[in-house]
């Protein structure tokens, strides 16, 4: 059964790129491994596959987190209806073009990249704040939403792993506790930072991408094929920034206020599947507040405006709901383990961390989930540590690059569908632009960690 449990992964991504359709490949992979438990379990109830599909769809928006998700996806589209048809897009454009901040194409893609730095406390926070707010200029200057969706997606998760004080901080941690290590658990962890090579590299590719204002491969082709009717279709006349300005701003310094809450106070153990959803939901209530206090609307029309907004959103959340079910059923069949156990036990000493970044990133491509891939690769490399003398710092730090590298490449992650739907982009066509970029990144990290390898164990 080990090697039948990359079959529905393989499913995924082979309908994906057929049939150019997500959802249908997301569909099928879910029934294939469906099947798979059910033939492992008993053949007699294999036919059984369909239901047990959705009863596993039905379990996981069941549970608390996958539901805040779906939640906070769902207003995601409120959120962004009401600042787009209110004109307060058109109004913030216009705003920072007049002031200066945002009147070349290298300034909107710097002032992009930093809106992401600068909200480090949760990737899809990042993701969703860069996003909305650089739509509108994008637009104005030409570029493409897939350049836009490239640079919010390579660098929410990049900053986020780096910074690391966050919830991503908090669950590595909590994962190397559990063993006897030669330094504390967060010197290891901060010392990761230093090698976390593709993390570097992917933020210096995009800065690069940014500064030098070029495309390349099929993100170039993406640009080529814009046209002016196509840049202004959604415009809305400009109005006031605050219609968009007020609601960011209440939604990021909520975020924080709510992550020092759940978190009793302390910031990396805040819980961030219940901040973000909290501060998505009072960021749509000030935006709806707005539009009525200043009788842009009505409360007919900001209703139906809100629905409207949710209606254009619900394939990309259909796409998380069913990527996070496959990832369930993944766990379920042991995918993860086995593509883990490609590391083997018999590899020189000089290839297993180079060979630890790779497992992670197939995992993470195959199962289109990161935290899942550390979950699993951590209790792999922790051992190798302890009986190899490998140092520490290097083996967590590719194991968690790697987890980010095969997230950045994969069509069935849930992070995937957030960051195309915060560009307003189709989620095929951000796979198709960023993957050049992230592979090129990966390549470098890989020949990174055969170097250091080299330097610290030869």
């Amino acid at each position: 059964m080990d090697w039948m449990s990359v079959i529905p992964p393989l499913v995924a991504i082979a309908v994906v790129f057929w049939k150019k359709e997500v959802i249908l490949a997301l569909a099928l992979a879910v029934l294939c491994a469906e099947a798979l438990i059910l033939v492992n379990a008993d053949v007699a109830t294999s036919y059984m596959a369909p239901i047990n599909a959705i009863e596993r769809v039905v379990d996981t928006a069941a549970s608390p987190g996958n539901t805040r998700v779906l939640i906070f996806s769902v207003l995601v589209g409120a959120l962004l209806a009401f600042i787009r048809d209110s004109g307060g897009v058109t109004a913030t454009v216009n705003f920072l073009v007049n002031k200066g901040v945002a009147k070349s194409r290298k300034q909107v893609g710097s002032l992009t990249m930093f809106t992401g730095i600068a909200v480090f406390i949760e990737s899809n926070l990042s993701v969703l704040t860069a996003g909305i707010f650089a739509r509108g200029l994008f637009d104005r200057f030409g570029m493409s939403r897939a350049r836009l969706a490239y640079i919010i997606d390579s660098t929410s998760a990049p900053v986020c792993i780096l910074i690391l004080l966050n919830g991503w901080g908090a669950f590595i941690l909590s994962l190397l506790d559990a063993y006897e290590l030669p330094a504390s658990s967060a010197s290891i962890l901060w010392g990761s930072v230093f090698f976390n090579f593709y993390a570097i590299f992917t933020l210096l590719i995009v800065a690069y991408t940014i500064s030098a204002d070029k495309v390349h491969g099929p993100m170039a082709e993406e640009e080529k094929a814009l046209t002016h009717v196509e840049v202004n279709q959604t415009t809305e006349p400009a109005t006031k920034a605050r219609f968009m300005l007020v609601p960011l701003i209440i939604m990021v310094l909520s975020m924080i206020g709510f992550m020092f809450w759940t978190g009793n106070g302390v910031l990396s153990e805040g819980s961030g599947s219940k901040s973000v959803l909290y501060a998505t939901a009072l960021a749509t209530a000030i935006a709806y507040g707005l539009l009525l206090i200043h009788k842009r609307f009505t409360h007919k029309e900001a209703v139906e405006i809100g629905f409207k907004g949710m209606g254009e959103l619900l394939p990309l959340v259909t796409i998380v709901l069913l990527s996070l079910t496959l990832g369930n059923s993944l766990k379920v069949l042991g995918t993860g383990v086995f593509v883990a156990g490609i590391v083997g036990e018999y590899l020189p000493l000089v290839l297993i961390v180079p060979m630890l970044f790779i497992a992670g990133a197939i995992m993470s491509f195959t199962t289109g989930t990161s935290w899942g891939t550390f979950a699993i690769l951590i209790p792999i490399g922790v051992p190798l540590i302890q009986s190899l003398g490998l140092p520490p710092s290097l083996v967590i730090g590719a194991i968690l690059g790697g987890g980010i590298f095969g997230d950045h490449c994969s069509p069935i992650s849930d992070t995937t569908a957030v960051s195309s739907l915060a560009a307003g982009t189709d989620v095929l066509t951000h796979v198709k632009t960023q993957f050049p970029y992230a592979l090129f990144a990966g390549a470098l990290t890989l020949i990174a960690y055969f170097v250091a390898s080299l330097v610290m164990l030869g």
